[in-house]
């Protein structure tokens, strides 16, 4: 084995394996939008959650509260795509890539509503105290306004001007849509009081978003003032000092 390939970071071997099993995995043609796939689910969540709601007949504060948040930031999303949307999410994936996209992250989100609505933790589930859910609305709304003013900048910015963005949220946080969307999803487990929510969201957080944000660091390195930029800024958490 060389010296470069024992070189390589573990998390490349990673991300090779995901985006494969997300864009060509079964083979063939590569015919989907990774895109559609993405809006399938976050449109499709206002309605599954709906149905849930009206199957169980569960309207109780915290199910119409998760369908609020959750249900609606489908919606922002959709108009976050069609107002700025990102490039990245345009690439063509094979049918099975695009399933697995669904059955290994964006279906597990499901997953959520259906632990709070469905009953099935049996009597002893926890019931979102008036606390946490203004916690979680709060939280929720801040995630959602960080995301959403994060991809906004960062699509225009390098709509004309190619290059790091220094300013703005980026000016302290280089990635501040990643921890927009930490927070959002922090507030839907927060209100479904179970550790298996929590669990997915390691599994995501973990397995994609650092994945990505290491791929996106190592991208941002080839540029001369990223030393600096790196030590003015924090990867998620801003460097108030």
């Amino acid at each position: 084995m060389s010296d470069q390939q024992t070189n390589v970071p573990l998390w490349t071997h990673w991300a090779r394996f995901t985006a494969f099993m997300t864009e060509r995995f079964l083979g063939g043609p590569q015919v989907l939008k990774f895109a559609w796939v993405i809006n399938f689910q976050k449109t499709g969540t206002f309605f599954y959650i709906l149905l849930l709601m009206n199957y169980y007949q569960n309207f109780s504060v915290d199910a119409c509260v998760y369908l609020a948040l959750h249900g609606m930031y489908g919606f922002c999303w959709m108009l976050k795509h069609f107002a700025f949307p990102d490039r990245s999410w345009e690439k063509k994936v094979t049918i099975g890539g695009g399933l697995m996209a669904f059955v290994l992250v964006l279906g597990l989100y499901w997953v959520f509503p259906y632990l709070l609505i469905s009953g099935i933790l049996g009597p002893d589930q926890k019931m979102a105290s008036l606390t946490i859910l203004t916690a979680a609305i709060s939280l929720h709304t801040l995630g959602v306004v960080i995301m959403m003013t994060a991809d906004c900048q960062k699509y225009f910015t390098l709509k004309y001007h190619q290059g790091l963005i220094r300013e703005g949220l980026f000016k302290y946080i280089r990635h501040p849509n990643y921890l927009g969307e930490i927070m959002l999803y922090a507030s839907y487990a927060m209100i479904v009081q179970h550790w298996i929510p929590w669990a997915i969201l390691a599994w995501v957080w973990i397995g994609v978003f650092l994945v990505n944000i290491l791929q996106k660091e190592t991208s941002m390195s080839r540029y001369p003032e990223w030393a600096d930029y790196k030590k003015q800024s924090g990867m998620l958490i801003p460097k108030l000092f």
